[in-house]
């Protein structure tokens, strides 16, 4: 079933995308694994959806998109990847949804040379990247605005209860570089699988160690097990989450239970509620219009405009390319991937991307709000 399922997306991709299956050479080919099922689809789905505002052509080239989900799985991603460069001959990989199965995509790109662009905060090896480039926010970025609240309320006792994979660690390490020197610290550490369904030993350790705050860092609806488990247990500190949860998804699965909850997350959350100076603002109020009206109300994500500022940068780096060489040849990707370090204040939904040779995330504070839950919305408390 899971096999007809998955042929079943992958042929109908092109009606998602309003594209033709029938592309010439000259055509520009983007190959997309997404996790539209398994444990990270509440991040997959809106992605894939997002899609459907894709234009047919960039620069006067037929955009070729091939789209297939990986499932949420690693291995799948892995064997994705190879497909869509060695039988699809992707010019440029777009994935995937989650941590896990993009780290996999990335070391396809980077062993056979295709850019990519990851719609998932990866964090990599020095020397790694080098085909690598993120539209979500780094980590670092984020973990930094958790740690200057925590600071400015005086929190001195620290949680930490995340992902046993690399997005779990990867906030652990940034979480406790941004406290480092302060008053405040990480007290106690736990983890949990994306996939499980109970957390309370792990929350039960947590309380005990009477925290000011907690962090928890999971993401998509897998983000709001720990959140019920805290209210059942009637801990009264302030929760933190990560913009892995940044969605209305995780509050309605949580309930009243995610009241307070204070987050970083990317503008195009809360484009109605930024300044109007803020550059972001105009491409994030045409998404969320365009969404939402397709969609229904609060069905915005932080997922989804991430596929949205894809293709905003492939607007801006196919045209260079293009100057360069012809699409289907490695020299096509390699300009590729030039015109991404190359081109400068790429404005999009969730940020202001100017990525470098040694900056494949390419964004600063302008990326980064902070909300609150509030009467079940979220609220802008900083930006």
């Amino acid at each position: 079933m899971k096999k007809i399922q998955n042929a079943l997306l992958q042929a109908c991709a092109w009606s998602i995308v309003a594209m033709s299956s029938t592309a010439a050479n000259a055509d520009v080919t983007v190959g997309v694994t997404l996790s539209t099922t398994g444990p990270s689809s509440s991040l997959g789905i809106p992605q894939r959806n997002s899609m459907a505002l894709w234009p047919k052509e960039i620069a006067g080239q037929p955009l070729h998109v091939v789209l297939l989900d990986d499932a949420s799985d690693s291995t799948q991603a892995n064997q994705n990847a190879r497909k869509l460069i060695t039988s699809d001959n992707a010019d440029i990989l777009i994935g995937s949804s989650s941590a896990p199965p993009s780290l996999a995509v990335a070391n396809v790109a980077n062993e056979l040379h295709v850019p990519q662009i990851s719609l998932s905060p990866i964090n990599m090896p020095a020397g790694t990247d080098h085909w690598t480039f993120r539209i979500a926010q780094p980590v670092s970025l984020m973990a930094q605005g958790i740690a200057d609240d925590i600071k400015k309320r005086g929190f001195k006792r620290v949680g930490f209860l995340g992902f046993s994979d690399s997005y779990g660690e990867d906030w652990l390490k940034n979480i406790q570089q941004a406290l480092a020197g302060s008053n405040a610290q990480i007290v106690v550490t736990e983890r949990y699988a994306r996939a499980d369904t109970s957390v309370t030993a792990q929350v039960l350790r947590i309380t005990a160690a009477n925290p000011d705050a907690v962090l928890v860092a999971g993401a998509g609806t897998a983000a709001a097990l720990p959140q019920i488990a805290f209210a059942q247990r009637g801990y009264h500190g302030q929760i933190y989450q990560t913009h892995g949860a940044a969605s209305y998804d995780t509050i309605r699965v949580a309930g009243k239970a995610m009241e307070g909850v204070i987050l970083p997350a990317g503008p195009a959350l809360v484009p109605e509620q930024l300044p109007a100076t803020a550059q972001v603002k105009a491409p994030g109020l045409q998404y969320v219009q365009w969404y939402e009206g397709r969609y229904g109300k609060n069905s915005r994500t932080q997922f989804g405009p991430s596929a949205y500022d894809a293709v905003l940068v492939l607007q801006r780096i196919v045209p260079v390319a293009l100057k360069k060489a012809a699409p289907g040849t490695p020299a096509f990707r390699e300009a590729l991937r030039d015109a991404l370090e190359s081109q400068k204040d790429i404005v999009a939904s969730h940020g202001v991307f100017n990525f470098t040779a040694t900056d494949h995330f390419g964004v600063d504070k302008r990326a980064r709000a902070m909300l609150q839950v509030v009467n079940g919305e979220w609220k802008l408390v900083d930006y």
